[in-house]
């Protein structure tokens, strides 16, 4: 299917490896340019070699840190007027909440809520005066589902949600649209990290806990980053124009509700 968005041009935020990888993969594929983001400058130029030599893409790569001022004006310099705009962070640590003191708790509303609120505020009127724009959320399936010990990154990410259901339904006339994704268990390095971290405190073997995990999940395994960057591209393209202040779950069929 042609995406109809060549020749667009798309922020990926933590966009060096992941589940944000995969969405600027997908981009590239259908022929946009992409500046791509991370904190690890090494492994952000790889990637952006990576998707230039598979794509034939430009591909900015911006290491920064978007919990800073200065690193969301760092990748709007880098481009300041995209069509598409992919927020995308991680999320705070596995943690019992009663540990949480204050700064920890402004922290993960910083990285999960209001950096990816200010990314918004300085794309989306120009969005609206050109007539298009894609804004996806990568949020988590923890905002239908919530965990416990992902108690903050659950209630930081639900008020994004939140707080853009209205804006969502604002610019929709305008050809702008905003979505959600909310990702269950993907093969990434961060899933990998959580079983390596539960190995050690449970004295499990991790390929012992990925089984399990897998189990557990009716489709019988773990999502790719490759098919969750595909449905971003969707999303992103000029078929989904009637999809706005939506929560699209990839998960594999785990979250057990209707609605």
């Amino acid at each position: 299917m042609d995406l109809g968005i060549r020749g667009r041009t798309a922020i990926v935020c933590a966009s060096s490896q992941g589940l944000g990888k995969g969405c600027a993969r997908a981009l590239a594929e259908a022929g946009v340019a992409l500046v791509i983001n991370g904190r690890n400058h090494e492994l952000l130029q790889q990637t952006a070699q990576e998707i230039r030599q598979a794509t034939g893409v430009e591909v900015t790569p911006v290491a920064a840190d978007l919990s800073t001022p200065g690193g969301i004006s760092a990748l709007l310099a880098a481009c300041p007027e995209p069509d598409i705009l992919v927020n995308n962070n991680g999320g705070p640590p596995y943690r019992d909440f009663r540990a949480l003191d204050r700064q920890a708790m402004l922290s993960g509303i910083t990285m999960n809520m209001i950096t990816p609120i200010e990314l918004i505020q300085k794309v989306i009127d120009g969005m609206a005066s050109r007539g298009f724009g894609r804004i996806v959320n990568i949020t988590s399936i923890s905002v239908k589902m919530p965990l416990v010990g992902l108690d903050l990154s659950s209630g930081a990410r639900a008020g994004l949600t939140a707080f853009l259901a209205g804006i969502a339904r604002s610019v929709a006339d305008r050809n702008v649209t905003i979505n959600h994704m909310l990702p269950g268990s993907f093969d990434t390095a961060r899933l990998r990290d959580g079983f390596s971290a539960a190995s050690r405190r449970s004295g499990a073997p991790e390929s012992e806990l990925a089984q399990r995990a897998r189990d557990e999940i009716p489709a019988k395994r773990f999502g790719t980053p490759q098919e969750f960057g595909q449905t971003c591209a969707f999303l992103c393209s000029v078929h989904a124009g009637y999809i706005t202040g939506q929560n699209i779950v990839l998960d594999g069929g785990a979250y057990p509700g209707a609605f």
